[in-house]
């Protein structure tokens, strides 16, 4: 009787045993890691230097190479575990010197996309073709421009055999098409050349009026007549920088973010009215706008 007993009692630790291992398998595959607010920072620390209007560039290499210093301590620690991780570290090596840190840029990223499938995989590209021309070949996305003092534009040489237009379309990359009209962009004169040759607000709002777009010597795109709107907002003149965005609504009526900033430019003079107007339009050509959901949510209050 006692070895029956004996025997049960293994039995039963064993079970237990077996249940508790089950128990911690599935304990262990319910773990999620928390992106790395250190990486997070150091990302954001990175783009902001690059935004500034005067950017001294010793000290942006200086510190380039600080954050590099650091990634590689988080790396070796074990720091770097989630898609976002990889991503905010790869970026960072991708404003690197050298092939060495290019390839790092490269291995970070793919890395990232591994985790997330769903991750944007246009750094991916960048940091590919930035390889690639760090070593005397020719890239093949079509993600790097170039110039030389007092030149023009240009794309960096460039393999076109290597990758489809479908597949740049997936890395978020522009077709070979879209990559030659954005050449002629970029060698177009920008309108705060206007502001400097001292035209004022409304000659500058007729002189675009009167313009032909598609064959102007200056970027009118939206975009360019945005940050012109803006420029003009900083500066403090708030009456002035309402006509330039009120022109961009005109000239693209179904630019989502067109309207945006009109309403921004109507809540910054007191008007919320006109400024849920023009934000409730913006949020209708884009309803994943969501700075124009949040601020109309934060003005009807």
């Amino acid at each position: 009787m006692k070895k029956v007993i004996l025997v049960l009692s293994i039995l039963f630790m064993y079970a237990c045993g077996e249940k508790s291992k089950e128990k911690e398998t599935t304990v262990q595959a319910e773990v999620v890691h928390s992106d790395n607010e250190e990486l997070k920072a150091i990302y954001k620390q990175d783009q902001a230097e690059r935004k500034t209007e005067t950017i001294d560039w010793k000290v942006v290499s200086k510190n380039d190479s600080l954050r590099r210093i650091r990634i590689r301590e988080l790396l070796d620690a074990e720091q770097v575990k989630t898609s976002l991780d990889y991503h905010n570290a790869a970026m960072v090596f991708q404003h690197g010197r050298d092939s060495s840190d290019y390839g790092m840029a490269v291995k970070l990223m793919q890395k990232s996309i591994d985790l997330d499938s769903t991750a944007d995989k246009w750094l991916l590209a960048a940091a590919t073709d930035r390889y690639l021309l760090s070593k005397n070949e020719p890239q093949i996305y079509g993600t790097q421009y170039e110039r030389q003092q007092g030149e023009p534009w240009k794309l960096s040489k460039i393999d076109t055999t290597k990758i489809t237009d479908e597949e740049r379309l997936e890395y978020g990359v522009q077709t070979l098409a879209q990559q030659r009209e954005r050449v002629k962009k970029m060698n177009l004169k920008q309108l705060s050349e206007l502001t400097v040759a001292g035209k004022t607000t409304q000659e500058i709002i007729q002189f675009i009026k009167n313009e032909d777009i598609k064959t102007s010597k200056y970027d009118l795109s939206e975009s360019s007549i945005n940050v012109l709107g803006y420029g003009i907002m900083n500066s403090g003149n708030m009456k002035d920088a309402l006509a330039v965005f009120k022109l961009n609504t005109e000239l693209y009526p179904e630019a989502f973010n067109t309207f945006d900033s009109y309403g921004e430019c109507f809540l910054a003079l007191g008007d919320t009215i006109n400024a849920i107007t023009n934000y409730q339009k913006s949020l209708d050509l884009n309803p994943k706008n969501t700075n124009a959901t949040e601020i109309l949510s934060k003005i009807k209050k």
